[in-house]
């Protein structure tokens, strides 16, 4: 079945208001749709997603999209996460049980249960072998990736930017040239990042993760054309793995040979 179908059917709870209703409801009919289903709010792949959707919003605006995106939290967790990502919070819904992962059979993640351990006790140890590579293919390159940096990405951090990652002290984005050049992501830069987004979330991981139920569930990407037609979906294999190209997560975007673009 075309996801489409069962997205237009969900509710949820949208995060700028706290009331329930179609996560597709008020999407412009004229515009592609974009619909992020996230894991939990506090997931590293969550974050980052977001990150990328910020660091091209320029960009995006100029396309007929509508973003829509469901992650697995309260309201609460939504309100964090838009503050701390910049996501409108008026295109964010919550799902606390992932109902939604389920109906659209995303991957649920290692799913081990060893005797006598809560769910939640389970769930984290899951979490921590596929942190390893356990049931989470590809996750042990990416963070390798994160370390060594990549010349076929962007670079991620401008030279003027202050970066601020405790335990680290503040640095100027610049101090990543001395890795090897600029242009590219450098050794250490995509790491720096999701260091900043751990601390973030160890910060306010009651706020982030309500339910530990569903540490491992992973999330999907769908793109739909003014008809609801699928023109490209991913489903998450792994920790880390939210993209088919990781190097420039939104490169099957911006390419979309279908978008018109808006006169400025």
């Amino acid at each position: 079945m075309n996801p489409y179908h069962i997205l237009k059917q969900t509710q949820q709870q949208r995060v700028s208001d706290g009331n329930l209703g179609l996560i597709l409801e008020g999407c412009d009919p004229a515009c592609h749709l974009l619909v992020l289903v996230l894991p939990q709010l506090g997931d590293f792949d969550s974050l980052e997603y977001a990150w990328w959707l910020q660091r091209y919003a320029a960009q995006l605006q100029t396309l007929t999209l509508t973003i829509r995106a469901v992650g697995i939290g309260d309201r609460a967790s939504g309100q964090q996460f838009c503050a701390y990502t910049g996501f409108p919070p008026d295109a964010l819904f919550v799902d606390p049980a992932a109902t939604l992962h389920q109906q659209l059979g995303l991957y649920q993640g290692l799913s081990l249960k060893l005797p006598g351990l809560s769910p939640s006790q389970n769930a984290w140890l899951n979490l921590m072998l596929m942190c390893a590579g356990v049931g989470s293919p590809g996750t042990l390159a990416e963070v390798w990736r994160g370390y060594k940096g990549d010349r076929n990405a962007p670079q991620l951090i401008a030279d003027h930017e202050i970066v601020k990652a405790t335990p680290l002290p503040a640095f100027k984005g610049s101090i990543f040239n001395l890795a090897g050049g600029k242009g590219f992501q450098r050794p250490f830069e995509l790491a720096t990042l999701r260091l900043r987004n751990m601390v973030e979330v160890l910060a306010h991981w009651q706020t982030y993760v309500p339910n530990s139920a569903y540490l491992t569930q992973r999330g999907g990407t769908f793109l739909f054309d003014r008809n609801g037609d699928l023109l490209y979906e991913h489903r998450d294999q792994g920790i880390l793995g939210f993209a088919t190209n990781m190097s420039d997560p939104l490169a099957f975007l911006l390419a979309e040979p279908g978008f018109k673009r808006v006169q400025s």
